[in-house]
């Protein structure tokens, strides 16, 4: 069941809060608005009315697969919702870990908080609205055709994340793996990497390892494996 609520600070911040109060998982809170939204490392999410802005709620257990690929189940099932709705659905695409690309442009985002055994995860998807940023080009659905309301996207997305949450704990992660490959951009795309240090590695992407980390074949040869990144298409 989804929760809608007409305007909060951020979703994640309201569901981590009712996580530390016993919320269940599965669980699911949408703003029509977001004042404070936010996206990965502390930045500024745009939250106008007409985009998706929602957060779930995943119980971590004794034997779940390592929290942190949750991101990946999550942009697999987030590309499996949004693909119902394109005629074009080869369009559409996975940049590493979570983003979704729609012409190869940044189209929503995904932003993972954890409080003890409970793990937030947050989606925010262009529909209507999409930023003006200065270090990535954006899109929206609707500049592509496609008009759908919040909660027709929510609706779906409920369901296609409760299938891959119980494929991530009944199979690990290989078969998010598996998915996530098919969907994410060709094998060579050149991308950069700027790591938390600041430092920038260019290479081509080449897969990911076994963790979920992201491979990449640098001018050299070498192929570096990164696992933690803002990561870019050149």
């Amino acid at each position: 069941m989804i929760h809608t609520v007409a305007e909060t600070g951020s979703t994640n911040a309201d569901l981590l809060a009712l996580a530390r109060s016993g919320a269940a998982e599965g669980c699911w809170l949408r703003a029509d608005r977001q004042s404070a939204g936010r996206g990965r490392q502390g930045r500024h999410w745009a939250s106008p009315a007409g985009n998706l802005y929602a957060s779930t709620l995943v119980r971590i257990r004794p034997t779940d697969p390592p929290a942190a690929t949750l991101a990946l189940m999550a942009a697999v099932a987030l590309d499996e919702a949004i693909g119902l709705f394109l005629s074009d659905r080869t369009a559409l695409s996975i940049k590493w870990p979570n983003d979704l690309l729609l012409g190869g442009t940044k189209l929503s985002g995904i932003l993972l908080e954890r409080s003890e055994d409970a793990v937030v995860i947050g989606m925010g998807v262009n529909l209507m609205h999409h930023p003006d940023l200065p270090d990535r080009p954006t899109t929206s659905l609707v500049a592509h055709g496609v008009s759908i309301t919040p909660m027709t996207l929510a609706d779906v997305l409920v369901e296609s994340m409760a299938r891959w949450l119980t494929r991530w704990r009944a199979g690990g992660l290989a078969p998010v793996r598996a998915r996530w490959l098919v969907r994410a951009h060709p094998t060579g795309t050149a991308l950069t990497a700027r790591l938390p240090d600041g430092a920038a590695v260019d290479g081509l992407f080449d897969g990911l390892d076994g963790d979920g980390a992201l491979l990449l074949r640098l001018a050299s040869g070498e192929r570096r494996v990164i696992h933690a990144a803002d990561v870019f298409l050149l």
